[in-house]
């Protein structure tokens, strides 16, 4: 199963779409992120399901 976001990569999170996220880990299953606006706060944890790639994209 390969995972679908590489580290790096800056992602939404389905719940927060204006918050920019970037992908600092995967491990099978799990993305480990970091805000891109604001790196202090604590890295978030997301499924691939709860992630897309920009919020205009899903409006289309």
């Amino acid at each position: 199963m390969e995972n679908k976001y590489k580290e790096g990569e800056i992602v939404y999170a389905m719940m927060k779409p204006t918050e920019r996220l970037m992908i600092r880990r995967y491990i099978p299953r799990i993305y480990y992120c970091t805000s891109v606006d604001n790196p202090e706060k604590p890295e978030t944890v997301y499924f691939e399901r709860e992630l897309m790639r920009s919020p205009e994209s899903e409006t289309e």
